[in-house]
């Protein structure tokens, strides 16, 4: 989840093909708050580890764009 910018979804798409480059951005599923002001994106992967679900995590949390990751 994320303040609804421009770009939030481009920047989360990137980073989780980063991290699974098999990620179809065509499957990402986008809803906005109730007031419009932030935006929630659900990216399904296949994960081959634990480790590469951490640094996805990691990644997406440390981005400034990036409010939650769940």
């Amino acid at each position: 989840m994320g303040a609804r910018v421009d770009e939030f979804a481009q920047v989360v798409v990137d980073v989780v093909r980063r991290h699974a480059p098999e990620f179809d951005p065509a499957t990402v599923q986008m809803r906005p708050s109730s007031k419009g002001n932030y935006i929630s994106l659900t990216c399904t992967v296949r994960a081959e580890s634990k480790a590469q679900l951490d640094a996805l995590y990691r990644d997406l949390s440390a981005h400034p764009l990036v409010k939650v990751v769940l």
